[in-house]
């Protein structure tokens, strides 16, 4: 039906690796745009963010492997392709952050970090950024 209208639509066997390539594209751009105030543009693939960004990229595909999930995408070239499209992209956490609402730091990067700990895989880094969304979330009122 979704094909007959003339739109895309692709099946899938197995929804976790698209799921799990988004998840880690969107716990990392997400809880780094709403600390930077940053959209998401060419910094985030370039200098000192761009490798931050990899790092984080790097500790979700770790998770991943852990959890026993071959990716369909790699997040990082999902970031580096999207930061190439010409026009910066204000994620919904930058959003949510400006307008002092709460934002989706649980259900993104806080299930990273979860999955992380059931696995015993380090994530130094997505664990820094969930306290740190939660610290900003917690200011809103002081």
């Amino acid at each position: 039906m979704i094909r007959s209208a003339g739109l895309k639509a692709e099946a899938f066997d197995d929804l976790r690796p698209a799921q799990w390539s988004k998840l880690i594209f969107n716990a990392t751009v997400n809880a780094v745009a709403a600390l930077t105030g940053l959209p998401h543009d060419h910094h985030f693939a370039e200098g000192l963010l761009g490798e931050l960004v990899h790092a984080l990229v790097d500790e979700g595909k770790a998770v991943a492997r852990a959890a026993g999930v071959e990716l369909r995408e790699d997040p990082w070239e999902m970031n580096v392709l999207a930061t190439r499209r010409g026009n910066a992209h204000y994620p919904s956490m930058l959003e949510d952050v400006e307008a002092g609402r709460p934002t989706e730091i649980e259900l993104i990067t806080g299930a990273l970090v979860r999955e992380a700990d059931r696995h015993a895989v380090p994530v130094p880094l997505h664990t820094a950024l969930y306290r740190l969304v939660k610290a900003k979330e917690a200011g809103y009122s002081a």
